[in-house]
């Protein structure tokens, strides 16, 4: 399971350092192209390519090329998107449903909040907005918890596409519906599989 914060980085780190560097590189999937940013070792952004929706160039800093084998440590950004690139590829196949990466996600209190329930959510499991807010405590809350899961800023491995709504619909997805229909047939899919298998 990866964390809000990568265990030894202090909130504030990057700050306290001077600006830090990010860097960025693109991935192919079956869901388009996925760009992913890190910064000092750690993932700190997964965008889906949604036209008028791109994220601003310094958001993601210079573009790198993963490499494979490549791992990440203290400040080794192309270690960290290689590995995120290879988790990737992994999770798409059906191979990987728990990733491991370091990931720093900037927000306020709330939205930390809703980010670590949404990474409590199993794989290939869904719960509503409402179920969701229940369960970080703050029960009359499933509307900003919507809004707090729509700035999420490391989709796929904070798995936000498994919050449908209270009737099960598909609703509000900013990599679009038809990627969270996707990502979740995928999971129902490979979940199946291993079911069949025990």
């Amino acid at each position: 399971m990866t964390s809000l914060l990568s265990p030894g980085v202090a909130a504030g780190t990057a700050a306290a350092a001077g600006p830090a560097v990010r860097r960025h590189a693109i991935v192919d999937s079956p869901v388009g192209p996925i760009t992913l940013v890190s910064t000092l070792g750690q993932l700190t952004g997964l965008y889906l390519d949604v036209p008028g929706h791109q994220p601003a160039p310094e958001t993601i800093g210079a573009a790198v090329r993963p490499v494979p084998g490549a791992r990440p440590g203290a400040g080794a950004d192309l270690g960290l998107l290689s590995a995120a690139a290879e988790q990737l590829a992994r999770y798409f196949a059906g191979e990987l449903t728990s990733f491991d990466l370091p990931i720093l996600m900037t927000g306020t209190s709330f939205q930390r909040r809703v980010w670590a329930g949404l990474q409590a959510i199993p794989y290939g499991e869904t719960i509503s907005y409402g179920e969701l807010a229940r369960r970080i405590g703050q029960p009359s809350a499933s509307r900003a918890v919507g809004l707090a899961n729509g700035r999420n800023p490391v989709s796929i491995v904070v798995p936000c596409h498994r919050v449908i709504g209270a009737s099960g619909s598909l609703t509000g997805y900013g990599g679009g519906l038809e990627r969270k229909r996707f990502l979740l047939a995928l999971e129902s899919r490979v979940t199946a599989t291993a079911q069949t298998l025990w």
